[in-house]
């Protein structure tokens, strides 16, 4: 009898094992089932993070189509076209100091035989002893990368600080200059044969002294036409002057404060007087009236590779 009931009670905690066991992997089975195969993936990447690249880019050697993708030849007397250029107005200083009211009026700017003719005039305009102007491209003309060629003359004179430069168009980094600045030619007055091509970054600016940029001299700005120019590509911004590349500033891969120029950028032309650099040495009220010519004005698409 003991045998027997030995027997029976080991069948029996056997039953009960394999019973439970049986149940576990039926619950385990239904949390697998239920929980879906999905649960077993890694989870998906939001598409909208920014995928950060360490390093710099490499330079691709980027050509640019020979056919214009925007132009202005000047062949319209009278306003610069409407269609590809508005104005910055006003006489607050433009952040320099500077002592012009740029204004829309074509006493300051003006197309004739082929040139345009920014004007800077003495003349007390809303408080401001001078009037000028400044065109712009934004909303008409925006560009990310691209060979960019302005075929210009410059005014001559202390107190003079003629401009053909590039600003971002979104400021999507912030204020100036964490959405960067690109300085195409740039002069002043007082020092009459140096011209410049510079850019200007959170990292590197005029504000702290850090800005990058060269300058070449040219004994006949006032006198003849030169060719301005910049080559924008994701590696670099390069300058030259008359196809002689004067300055190199290369993308070191270290985010916006180096490198802004991944947004779109505008044009800008402009003549000022006076202000923190162009008004350094003072202005010579005696040589007004002074122009900018402008021969033409030639963006070409960068050949994406």
């Amino acid at each position: 009898m003991k045998k027997n009931s030995y027997m029976a009670l080991s069948k029996l905690r056997r039953t009960k094992m394999h019973t439970l066991l049986l149940g576990k992997l039926i619950v385990a089975g239904l949390l697998i089932s239920c929980s879906g195969k999905e649960d077993l993936k890694p989870l998906p990447v939001d598409p909208g993070t920014p995928v950060v690249v360490a390093g710099p880019p490499t330079d691709k050697g980027w050509s640019f189509e020979t056919t214009p993708v925007w132009a202005d030849e000047f062949t319209t007397n009278g306003l610069p076209d409407a269609a590809k250029w508005g104005y910055d107005l006003g006489g607050s200083g433009w952040g320099n100091n500077e002592l012009q009211n740029y204004t829309n009026s074509m006493n300051n700017a003006s197309v004739n035989d082929g040139i345009l003719t920014i004007t800077a005039r003495k003349e007390n305009v809303g408080g401001n002893a001078y009037t000028s102007a400044r065109l712009v491209t934004k909303g008409k003309g925006d560009f990310l990368y691209g060979r960019f060629e302005i075929k210009a003359k410059l005014p001559s004179g202390r107190g003079t600080w003629p401009a053909i430069w590039m600003l971002p168009t979104d400021f999507a980094y912030g204020s100036w200059p964490k959405s960067g600045e690109i300085d195409i030619m740039e002069h002043v007055g007082y020092d009459p044969t140096n011209v410049h091509i510079t850019v200007h970054t959170d990292a590197y600016n005029g504000a702290i002294g850090t800005q990058k940029g060269d300058a070449k001299k040219i004994d006949d700005a006032f006198t003849a036409f030169h060719l301005y120019r910049v080559d924008w590509t994701p590696y670099a911004v390069r300058g030259y002057i008359d196809d002689q590349k004067i300055f190199e500033f290369v993308n070191d891969g270290k985010g916006y404060a180096t490198w802004p120029f991944d947004k779109k950028f505008h044009l800008l032309l402009n003549l000022a007087v006076g202000g923190n650099w162009g008004g350094a040495q003072g202005v010579d009220e005696t040589i007004f009236p002074k122009a900018m010519e402008v021969d033409y004005v030639r963006v070409y698409k960068m050949i994406e590779k």
